[in-house]
């Protein structure tokens, strides 16, 4: 008896990707991943941090829906970096050489020491039927997304009160790499 095993696509949750990034699930629910670019509170003044961190009380107030919040870590890649400096570096004068040879070093360290890495931000909305089992006809699908596109707006609005830059995905390529950055850790995101 020959065993059969099941394909990647029939393990995925994912259906299809829609129009402005919009995934549909197979639970009949659609998700958005938004992509929420930082500020650095610790650089900011007090009263600068009293005023981002009464604006993000208001996202939580004002967003009276479910979010997730993901966050990942990639550990950089600092070859191509250091090439740059090793071949800037041949022309310069000794003083500079040796300026640049401690950073090299110093830049070698850490990324040994695995402290070198980049982190990207994300949330992800979802809206679909109360009943998962429910079947979604197009007309229901359309309203589905526009209440995502909503949420997306209310988030960026007030998320952009914080100083942070909200950004969704839009392009099925976009949606594609970021979902394959999911599942596959390893990979180096440099998306938008």
């Amino acid at each position: 008896m020959i065993k059969k095993y099941k394909t990647v696509q029939k393990w995925l949750p994912f259906e299809k990707i829609l129009e402005n990034g919009i995934i549909k699930l197979k639970n009949n629910y659609y998700v958005k991943i938004l992509k929420i670019s930082p500020i650095n509170f610790n650089l900011k003044s007090n009263l600068e941090k009293e005023t981002i961190l009464n604006s993000y009380k208001i996202f939580l107030k004002t967003c009276n829906f479910d979010v997730q919040i993901l966050i990942q870590s990639n550990k950089e890649d600092l070859s191509k970096h250091i090439s740059k400096i090793e071949k800037y570096n041949s022309n310069q004068e000794e003083n500079i050489k040796n300026i640049s040879k401690n950073y090299i070093k110093f830049i070698k360290e850490i990324n040994q020491k695995r402290k070198s890495s980049s982190k990207n931000f994300y949330i992800l909305i979802k809206e679909g039927p109360e009943n998962k089992k429910q079947k979604v006809n197009n007309e229901e699908e359309k309203i589905y997304c526009e209440k995502l596109n909503e949420k997306y707006f209310k988030i960026k609005e007030s998320l952009s009160r914080c100083g942070n830059i909200v950004t969704q995905y839009e392009t099925n390529q976009e949606v594609e790499k970021i979902i394959n950055s999911f599942f596959n850790i390893r990979k180096e995101l440099n998306i938008i």
